[in-house]
Order: structure tokens, then C-alpha cells, then sequence
């Protein structure tokens, strides 16, 4: 058991990472019946296969607003040493 506190942005990571993965399974099974020469699936999985770029980019911006937390923890910090 870990006992580090969730930071800034872990949390957007996390949906991204689910988003994403979630969008690569419709993906493949999108892609599947092409392939074999079966009946495409309904165009609801082709939409579900969007959640891999929007997974990508909530992701990104968690990482972001991690990096940005940071950073802002860091200045904080050595604030009072400047002076």
C-alpha cells in the first residue's frame, strides 16, 4: 500500500489513461469485421473510437496541470530564501 497523496492531476490522468484504452478496444473492434470480411459494426463504435484522441488529450492535460502544481509548489518553497 502506497501512502502518497494523490497530486494535482492525477486524477485527469487516470480518466485519460481508461478513455483512451476504452477507445483502442472500440478501435479494434471496429477494425476487426474489415478484415475478416464480415459486416462492419454500427457507426456508434466508429464514435467510440474517438475516445482514444480525447483520452490522449485529458491525459496530456493532466500532466500539464501536475507539471503546474509543481511548480508552483517549488517557487513556493524557496520564496522565503530569495528574500
Amino acid at each position: 500500500m502506497s501512502d502518497e497523496t494523490p497530486r494535482a492531476g492525477d486524477l485527469l490522468v487516470r480518466i485519460g489513461a481508461i478513455m483512451f484504452l476504452v477507445g483502442a478496444v472500440a478501435t479494434l473492434a471496429t477494425m476487426t469485421p474489415l478484415f475478416l470480411g464480415s459486416e462492419p459494426l454500427p457507426s456508434v463504435f466508429y464514435w467510440v473510437c474517438m475516445l482514444m484522441g480525447a483520452g490522449f488529450l485529458v491525459a496530456v492535460a493532466g500532466v500539464i496541470r501536475s507539471v503546474v502544481a509543481q511548480r508552483r509548489q517549488t517557487e513556493a518553497a524557496s520564496a522565503p530564501l530569495a528574500r
